[in-house]
């Protein structure tokens, strides 16, 4: 009988995932798995979640390298509920704490951690701005908040993220036509930053193009394109 059998998940197929610290105990977050995810984090030994706002599997980490390499899986009693105990690299947590559980109610307030494990800002600013700006829409992505505008096109779907970068694209070459060059920066940077939410749906970071653009660097665009059987 494997892992999967001996669980109960609940009617959407998923299971709530308690996840510890294998050094001190300390409970870092809570997320949720389907059996793709319990079965992948099994295979793998690094952790993976089940995102009930993107309807997908995701590896924690996959964008920001906070991953989770598993120590002991556990379940309760009732089998509803499971106990990751993990390695955790750098923060669980997307605000740069250890812990997603940074705040405690003390006497009718709220008392917040101030120290951080990351530091999100200094992280931003250490890496090129597209591999940051592909962080951040990652973690809104990752941790939806109703105020995030990149995850209500997250929320609205594939067809609304191309609806506006084809958008971008017409107001960029609309730019590029009427010369003012500041206008062209502006349009260019919305074309930029759309064409990432694209990479992030696909789980795909920017060091991907980077290295296509590599491996085209050197060759005419007549060579690039037979190169991928293109007629020039």
């Amino acid at each position: 009988m494997s892992l999967i059998d001996q669980l109960k998940f609940d009617e959407n197929g998923l299971i709530p995932a308690i996840t510890r610290d294998a050094e001190n105990g300390e409970v870092l977050m809570m997320a949720f798995m389907n059996a793709e995810a319990v079965e992948k984090t099994v295979q793998t030994g690094t952790v993976h979640y089940y995102s009930r706002s993107r309807r997908n599997l995701w590896m924690k980490g996959e964008s920001s390298g906070h991953v989770q390499t598993l120590r002991e899986i556990r379940f309760d009693c009732d089998a509803d509920c499971l106990l990751l105990t993990v390695e955790q690299q750098g923060a669980a947590c997307h605000t740069g704490h250890r812990s997603c559980f940074y705040r405690t109610w003390e006497k009718g307030g709220v008392r917040t951690e101030e120290e951080k494990t990351v530091d999100a800002e200094a992280i931003y600013a250490q890496r090129d701005i597209l591999d940051a700006l592909y962080h951040v829409i990652q973690e809104r992505r990752q941790n939806p908040s109703v105020k995030s505008y990149v995850a209500s096109l997250f929320a609205k779907g594939l067809d609304k993220i191309l609806g506006k970068i084809g958008e971008e694209a017409t107001e960029t070459a609309v730019a590029g036509k009427g010369g003012d060059r500041e206008e062209v920066v502006a349009e260019v940077a919305d074309l930029f930053f759309h064409t990432l939410i694209l990479l992030g749906y696909y789980d795909l970071p920017p060091e991907r193009v980077y290295a296509e653009l590599r491996r085209r660097f050197g060759l005419s665009g007549i060579e690039e394109k037979e190169s991928r059987g293109n007629p020039p």
